[in-house]
């Protein structure tokens, strides 16, 4: 893509989704996400009902008094953004691909995040780690990471969940808030998820295109498989070709619910034919309750 083109996409998305993130996401963002860790304050002097164990010692011995730690939440937190970048998430029959949303969600989510003060780190996986863009600050961050959400060309086709979150654990060592994009057309992640999960605060993002869950009834269909380019003719008339290919397709998507159920981890669906800004709002807006 053209110098001048790229940066009239990043300009469009960077307007679109800065708004959407100040004027609407960042409260929700901030209750949804609090700062899970604590950190030391103050000392005070030791009052009435105060936890014992909470006592300085130090400070106690050195002034005769009793006092008291006080700690606050930690606020500044780090978010990483695991995105799928393999064919399948380039497919789309409604308004827009699924990568196309998925940029937006991404800019959203990093525009609120640099609001609250956090820093946002990128993965972007296929069936490899193809890139890795360190936690940082800032909006010439932000605006970096949408230039390769909109321009970035994956080596490899096919998706691994698995090994991605193997290496997230391995090289985010503090405690994070990961967002992991992907149609989830893919199993055996169950194992590597449950341990990020263990350590960081984590959300699947679950990109849906209605067109996906089921076979229209249209005859003969050459199709093409994204994540092979394998071509074939699927003969959509056949209600046992249209029922197969449900049955795939809701093993997958049950796949995924019972993945990150068992592992405590969170999880939304957002469809292409549909808002996600509401999707997003309505999620915050649950974890915050």
């Amino acid at each position: 893509m053209e110098t001048s083109e790229l940066l009239k996409k990043v300009r469009k998305i960077e307007i679109k989704t800065k708004g959407l993130s100040r004027h609407i996401f960042s409260g929700e963002y901030h209750s949804a996400f609090k700062g899970r860790g604590m950190s030391f304050s103050e000392v005070r002097n030791y009052q009435f009902g105060d936890d014992v164990r909470n006592i300085d010692w130090n400070v106690t011995a050195r002034t005769g008094d009793p006092y008291v730690k006080i700690f606050e939440e930690e606020r500044e937190l780090t978010v990483m953004l695991l995105i799928d970048v393999s064919r399948s998430s380039f497919f789309g029959t409604v308004n827009q691909l699924k990568n196309e949303i998925l940029t937006e969600i991404c800019a959203v989510l990093a525009f609120s995040a640099i609001n609250n003060n956090d820093k946002v780190g990128v993965i972007f996986f296929s069936d490899k780690v193809e890139k890795f863009i360190p936690p940082k600050k800032g909006k010439q961050h932000i605006l970096r990471i949408i230039r390769e959400l909109i321009d970035f060309k994956p080596q490899n086709q096919g998706t691994d969940i698995e090994s991605t979150l193997q290496y997230f654990n391995n090289v985010v060592k503090k405690r994070s808030i990961c967002f992991l994009l992907s149609d989830f057309m893919t199993k055996n992640y169950e194992a590597a998820l449950r341990i990020a999960a263990r350590k960081h605060d984590v959300v699947g993002i679950h990109m849906v295109d209605p067109r996906e869950e089921e076979l229209p009834n249209v005859g003969l269909l050459r199709a093409s498989d994204a994540e092979t380019g394998a071509m074939r003719w699927i003969d959509t008339s056949s209600s046992r070709v249209r029922e197969q290919y449900a049955n795939w397709y809701s093993e997958h998507y049950q796949y995924f619910r019972s993945a990150f159920l068992k592992s405590g981890a969170d999880a939304v669906s957002i469809r292409t034919n549909e808002s996600y800004v509401n999707a997003l709002l309505k999620f915050f807006k649950k974890r915050s309750n």
